[in-house]
């Protein structure tokens, strides 16, 4: 299956902060005349967490999971330069060239799975996690769920935390076919249905060319070119390939560990206080 590239968009105009999170994003108008929640290269999480964003988003596109458009966001010398906050004015210094950004969706609601698990489809749920569990996501918690609500649509946003695996890659190879335990945690464990069905149904579409496509897409500058365990960039993109490919041929403990977690199911989830009553 061939995936088109990324779309490569200039920011035009820097709407408003985003300050949930320690990652500082924002909402900017592109040339485009569309509007884009924009993960910058300059926060603290680095441009690591860009190339998760964007293999993610991409994984995702292939497995027709509800991520919202990505872009690539160009942003100019002195983009921004009338916001007053002086920490956000250190941020876009540093974040000049090629940023991260998914189409940004009006008038969403964070997804809260006291209220909103039940009306859940089990299918997607399950793909959802058999997902999240082959990428390492561990940052779709109940505490942090990073599922909006829009049009009545789910949407899986914010995965700047998967594939930890690239922040220490020194014996990597060994780590590949590790389990994943953190997946018990996932918010959307007790709503999935068959986990056996979802790696049947999903295994399948990410073959080595689409993952080959998907990470040759991640701009060059993104890679830490002082990285000691690869001699040269396209080593670095080739582990990522490596890695994913593995994963999803080997024995697949990650998913296993998602079966057992589900089999021993989770305690009933609280209404979030902070989220709407129905």
């Amino acid at each position: 299956m061939a995936l088109d590239s990324l779309p490569r968009l200039v920011g035009a105009r820097y709407v408003v902060p985003l300050r949930e999170g320690g990652s500082l994003p924002a909402v900017v108008d592109t040339d485009d005349g569309g509007a884009y929640v924009v993960k910058f290269r300059g926060a603290g999480q680095g441009p690591k967490a860009l190339i998760a964003e964007a293999v993610v988003a991409r994984l995702a596109a292939a497995l027709d999971l509800p991520v919202p458009q990505a872009a690539i966001v160009e942003l100019e010398a002195g983009f921004g330069r009338s916001e007053p906050d002086p920490e956000i004015q250190d941020v876009l210094r540093g974040s000049v060239g090629s940023n991260f950004g998914l189409a940004y969706l009006p008038g969403a609601l964070a997804f809260d799975p006291a209220v909103d698990g039940a009306a859940l489809d089990p299918d997607l749920a399950a793909r959802v996690v058999w997902f999240d569990a082959l990428v390492t996501n561990v940052d779709r918690t109940a505490r942090n769920t990073n599922l909006l609500l829009c049009q009545r649509r789910l949407w899986l946003i914010d995965h700047g935390a998967a594939f930890y695996v690239h922040h220490r890659w020194a014996g990597w190879q060994q780590r590949i076919q590790s389990a994943f335990p953190q997946i018990a945690e996932h918010v959307l464990l007790p709503f999935a249905g068959d986990l056996q069905a979802a790696d049947a149904c999903l295994r399948p579409r990410l073959d080595e060319r689409v993952l080959h496509d998907v990470v040759a897409d991640v701009p060059a500058d993104w890679f830490d070119p002082d990285e000691p365990e690869f001699p040269t960039l396209d080593d670095q993109r080739a582990a990522y390939v490596t890695y994913l490919l593995e994963r999803l041929g080997g024995p697949r403990a990650w998913l296993q560990t998602a079966i057992e977690a589900q089999q021993r199911g989770q305690p009933p989830l609280q209404v979030r206080q902070t989220h709407r009553v129905v």
